[in-house]
């Protein structure tokens, strides 16, 4: 990974720690049912671009499981981008995984044919910390928890230092004007900023929401009903993103995907990015010089204040599975610190825990440049905030409504349009909440 194999084992060790110090390897490892031995557990996962977290499972964890209950742990993989389609065909016809990694949406959309949970995530929570409040909005609808939160794949601010100090910017900027003033000076330079405004899944949303939430801006009002898109502070926020595409990054922007930003960062075209931690890790590992002047921040403040975008990952147990009660077992013991502390380990910290028994966990010392990553799950909320997670909410998403609305104005239609044609989306799309 980011360092010597050493550096891992030292991690592990410290999560080890984390388990014996508390109660919960009683609280969680509870026996499997009477006749379980002998069966097998599916659990489905999309293909992690950290290799050695997949591995993990297949090496490490589901020998472990098969040794000391007798039921085999099948770990299924499928390709990035290809998880929604997959759950999707499980819960039509009724067969296929036991247990289902869910990425973004997938627990409201798919929520009717989970178990409930609430029971594991309470002991869970008790024995490590307590669950961080994104880790609860991310997973539980109408009251109930259709999921156990893993952790969150945090989008966050990506800047060449080198490039920052040769305009006399050694601290990333605090607020979205600060930003945008370093970045004038910077395009001016030939080292523009490049933040995806197309129709990719992640880093677009990972910078448009904040942005729209930290003017005062939001879709929907809290009640989950209300559109609120209308509004002179999201009128001041795509102002805002109108000035910042034109004054400080690459145009091609526009038609970005996920990939996009990443591929403009290893060919040293872009200056700043919003983008999970993978930009810098690959870096290290592959582009070792553009490794070492790369550092993370959180995302700016507006006048309303600081915010981030959450990218749950979560797992769920279909209500139809055969052997849904060995599933509940096995994923106790899977959020067991023993089991659980190993599998986050191994990415670093490209996956943040949901828990805050892992604030202070060894992986965060790995690489202090990941550190804003955890900070950033303060004030991280799902799409369509201050509004509950919904149909409606991942709907909105699907479509690219707020990603659209900014997108529109930088290619330059009035505010005036972008907000009214955002905000007849959504009025149809939540008319039946």
């Amino acid at each position: 990974m980011t360092g010597p194999a050493t550096d891992h084992a030292t991690t592990r060790r410290g999560f080890l720690k984390l388990a014996a110090a508390g109660t919960a390897a009683a609280t969680l490892s509870r026996p499997n049912p009477a006749g379980a031995e002998g069966k097998t557990i599916t659990i489905l996962h999309e293909s992690s671009f950290i290799k050695p977290f997949d591995e993990y499972v297949t090496n490490t964890l589901a020998p472990a499981y098969e040794k000391a209950t007798g039921i085999k742990v099948n770990y299924e993989v499928t390709s990035v981008g290809s998880l929604p389609t997959r759950i999707s065909t499980i819960a039509e016809t009724g067969s296929g995984a036991d247990i289902s990694m869910n990425g973004l949406l997938q627990v409201i959309q798919f929520s009717n044919k989970y178990l409930d949970v609430d029971d594991i995530a309470s002991d869970v929570g008790k024995a490590q910390g307590g669950w961080y409040d994104a880790g609860k909005e991310a997973v539980v609808v109408d009251g109930k928890w259709k999921a156990i939160p893993f952790a969150n794949i945090g989008q966050l601010m990506n800047w060449r230092t080198d490039w920052f100090a040769e305009v006399g910017v050694k601290k990333f900027p605090e607020t979205w004007d600060e930003l945008y003033e370093v970045g004038k000076k910077l395009k001016a330079k030939d080292h523009p900023f490049g933040f995806e405004l197309g129709h990719g899944f992640g880093d677009n949303h990972g910078w448009l929401y904040p942005l729209l939430w930290s003017y005062g801006g939001a879709e929907v009002a809290a009640d989950g009903k209300t559109v609120t898109i209308d509004s002179d502070e999201t009128a001041r926020a795509v102002d805002f993103c109108r000035k910042f595409f034109k004054d400080t990054m690459l145009d091609d922007a526009l038609g970005w995907t996920d990939v996009s930003n990443n591929k403009a960062w290893m060919a040293e075209q872009i200056s700043c990015t919003n983008n999970a931690e993978s930009i810098l890790w690959f870096a290290k590992r592959e582009f070792p010089d553009i490794g070492k002047v790369t550092d993370q921040a959180m995302n700016p403040a507006g006048p309303k204040g600081r915010f981030h975008l959450l990218n749950d990952i979560s797992h769920s147990i279909f209500n139809f599975s055969p052997v849904k009660e060995e599933a509940r077992a096995f994923m106790r013991w899977l959020m067991d610190p023993k089991q659980l502390g190993g599998w986050y380990a191994v990415a670093d910290s490209y996956y943040q825990p949901l828990l805050h028994g892992y604030d202070n966990a060894p992986m965060w010392k790995v690489e202090p440049r990941n550190l804003p990553y955890r900070d950033a799950l303060a004030n991280a909320h799902l799409p369509g905030w201050p509004a509950p997670a919904s149909r409606q909410m991942a709907e909105s998403v699907a479509k690219y409504v707020v990603v659209d609305m900014f997108a529109k104005a930088c290619s330059g239609t009035s505010t005036k349009d972008v907000i009214k044609d955002a905000a007849a989306q959504l009025k149809d799309i939540y008319r039946s909440a």
